[in-house]
């Protein structure tokens, strides 16, 4: 597990990615083919930035990717790619995501890497996974394009099936994603919703 394990770290030094999480989109992508050129994307957790810099290659320099979490972040303009603008803030905050929204009022596809600071208490981390996921539900379906796209981690537990219901009433196709790049033994899982069906909802926060 190790050897796979230091394969991706390597891998994602070696294309210029800070962190081998990037992976877990590729091959999302890859498989289901969601990022298109011209897209705009938001990138909810995006810290480092792996997710939005494969994300600005794919959609190219015609789309955006803005990319918000609570940690530092910087806006990069490469050429052949889309410019990555970023927001720092709590996306728990109203404020925030009126910044997220001055650079588009609407999105093609929404990414959410968030992951709360775990404690070991399996049940307890898995509920703070499941307010996360829910609020950049909320936030999708306030942002997202009609036929728009969803993929989010969320920590697999007793109540994850409540959440993929909760997706399934606003999408057309949901699936569950376990990326090869993420440990066997990790408790995180990917929910991909396809086809966003104009559904609002509001957060449970």
């Amino acid at each position: 597990m190790k050897e796979i394990q230091d394969y991706y770290f390597k891998k994602a030094q070696k294309e210029g990615y800070p962190a081998r999480s990037v992976y877990k989109l590729e091959e999302a992508n890859l498989k289901y083919g969601f990022l298109k050129r011209g897209s705009k994307v938001l990138d909810i957790g995006s810290y480092p930035g792996s997710w939005s810099i494969y994300a600005a290659k794919i959609v190219g320099p015609q789309g955006l990717v803005v990319g918000v979490d609570l940690q530092a972040g910087k806006r990069r303009a490469e050429s052949g790619r889309a410019p990555i603008e970023f927001v720092r803030g709590d996306i728990m905050a109203d404020e925030t995501v009126v910044a997220v929204t001055a650079y588009a009022r609407e999105f093609q596809v929404v990414l959410s890497d968030m992951a709360p600071q775990t404690t070991g208490n399996k049940w307890a981390d898995h509920q703070k996974s499941l307010v996360l996921c829910r609020r950049a539900l909320a936030l999708a379906c306030q942002v997202l394009a009609k036929g728009g796209v969803f993929y989010c981690k969320v920590f697999d537990g007793e109540d994850c099936r409540d959440f993929v219901e909760e997706v399934r009433g606003c999408f057309g196709k949901v699936k569950i994603v376990k990326p090869k790049s993420s440990r066997p033994e990790s408790r995180e899982l990917f929910v991909f919703g396809q086809g966003y069906k104009g559904t609002m909802i509001s957060s449970t926060i």
